[in-house]
């Protein structure tokens, strides 16, 4: 991969260079952000994962803005919904009554890329305590929108995406498509008639690792690009580049707004 990329790269990318990127692309100081990056799009880095951190921590001023990322941990949760891969159904006992308990220190969040799970190690980052769809955030509000997130429902209205849309936040995605676009899941919490299920992970209470359950809903993002087509149709998104990596910055409160009209559309 390294070779790769080194090959498809005309000049080495710095923390300089992408900071300068993010600026043009429309990136203020004072920003409230959710991010999404495939660091493998953005072209050959110097210094990897850091230096796009270190990069957005750059643009983002700690006191005036705040920079935000998903940590979902899809393992923290019930196995016998397990699909990628299933697990054999007499594991999943053994499973429900081992699991580690969720720790948002030290629960890691791999499948999030190299970037965000980086960014969860990093000073003065916060991290909400859902076991399974977390989100981590740096700066002036940091605090303010990692607490207080309910496991019922984890990503609808008493999760961190509510604040962020009250904030009216930005949304920066990184060589990423739109069906990373986390956001877009709480219209499908808005939108009328939504599937409900049961789920269930492990977790601390009172110092004590339990097994809990706990109601959410089915979840669809294979219908998040043509929310997202809809957005730029409607000129609400600015596209440019991070580095090689095609960038695209909108709201958290257009997405959110389109995705439920869409959802409310598709369950008629």
């Amino acid at each position: 991969m390294g070779e790769e990329l080194i090959k498809n790269t005309a000049w080495p990318h710095t923390v300089q260079s992408l900071a300068e990127d993010m600026i043009n692309l429309g990136l203020k100081k004072d920003a409230i952000v959710l991010v999404h990056t495939s660091l493998s799009k953005v072209g050959w880095v110097n210094g990897g994962a850091q230096a796009f951190v270190d990069a957005l921590m750059t643009v983002i001023d700690e006191r005036e803005g705040t920079l935000v990322m998903p940590s979902q941990t899809g393992d923290w949760s019930e196995p016998s919904k397990w699909q990628y891969p299933p697990v054999p159904e007499s594991w999943w006992d053994t499973i429900r009554e081992t699991m580690p308990a969720f720790d948002p220190e030290k629960t890691p969040c791999p499948y999030m890329g190299v970037v965000a799970n980086l960014f969860r190690s990093y000073p003065n980052v916060r991290r909400s305590s859902h076991p399974a769809v977390s989100f981590t955030a740096w700066g002036k509000n940091a605090d303010q929108l990692t607490s207080g997130h309910s496991l019922n429902f984890g990503l609808g209205e008493g999760s961190p995406l509510k604040k962020l849309y009250d904030e009216n936040a930005l949304i920066l995605a990184v060589g990423t498509d739109y069906d990373t676009s986390t956001a877009m899941h709480l219209g499908e919490y808005r939108a009328p008639n939504p599937t409900l299920k049961p789920e269930g992970t492990a977790i601390l209470e009172k110092g004590i690792r339990v097994w809990r359950t706990y109601d959410d809903i089915e979840l669809d993002e294979y219908q998040f690009s043509a929310i997202g087509n809809e957005l730029e149709k409607n000129g609400l998104v600015t596209i440019g580049k991070i580095g090689k990596a095609e960038a695209r910055l909108y709201r958290v409160r257009d997405a959110v707004d389109q995705s439920t009209r869409h959802f409310t559309a598709l369950r008629k």
